[in-house]
């Protein structure tokens, strides 16, 4: 467990020096290619590093009993994460683009207007979902690792975009939430801007299908809704 422990602060710890105060003076040095290679290989060997701990952990107990309850919860949470992962990959201003500071600033809509960071939530939410089901230490602290580089990343990532898009952040921060709902619950969105785009919801739902279904073949048990129609 120390092991784990170990390890998964350094891979989220070295992402969040690596990706803020760490960033511009190695880009200096070594050119922006040249710390996305460094940064790369950090991640890598670091996420590496984590993996082995896991897989090496011996067997735990689990902490709690697992029924239908908490496996039904889960599965409609992931339902939710599937979605905001799928509809963040279609207009997103965070994902990188040179020219996106010099575009006027969109109404926000679908997942967006939930929360303008739907990618860090369905990470969120993917650990929350996994500690209900497989409440062991080893997931524990993995889950907790995800979410805690997700939601303080998110953070991160507003302060930094504010510094770096002077023009459009403010507005998108303005208009959108960190917050799932925010927003909408304080009338700065009306509810319909929440209508999820066809995308959000269908690309979501494929993915949560696949996903849930592949934990039989590379997990060895099934989760979601396979676990009562397969």
């Amino acid at each position: 467990m120390t092991l784990l422990v170990a390890t998964v602060f350094a891979f989220v710890g070295s992402h969040f020096f690596l990706s803020h105060p760490l960033r511009a003076p190695l880009a200096s040095r070594i050119g922006e290619r040249g710390f996305l290679l460094v940064y790369s290989l950090v991640a890598f060997a670091t996420l590496g590093g984590v993996a082995h701990a896991y897989r090496t952990m011996p067997a735990q107990p689990m902490l709690w009993e697992v029924g239908d309850g908490l496996w039904i919860t889960a599965t409609i949470v992931m339902l939710v994460a599937s979605i905001l992962l799928i509809g963040s990959l279609i207009g997103n201003p965070a994902l990188p683009d040179p020219t996106a500071g010099s575009k006027p600033v969109p109404q926000p809509r679908g997942v967006f207007a939930i929360t303008r960071h739907p990618m860090m939530w369905a990470f969120a939410l993917w650990a929350v979902a996994h500690i209900l089901v497989f409440p062991i230490g080893a997931q524990i602290v993995l889950s907790l690792g995800i979410a805690v580089l997700a939601l303080v990343g998110a953070a991160l990532q507003d302060a930094k975009k504010r510094s770096l898009m002077p023009d459009f952040w403010p507005e998108w921060s303005r208009r959108t939430s960190y917050l799932p709902f925010a927003a909408l619950g304080a009338g700065r969105l009306p509810w319909t801007a929440a209508k999820l785009r066809p995308h959000d919801w269908a690309g979501g739902f494929l993915l949560w299908l696949a996903a849930t279904w592949a934990h039989l073949p590379l997990a060895g048990w099934a989760a979601g809704i396979w676990r009562w129609i397969g």
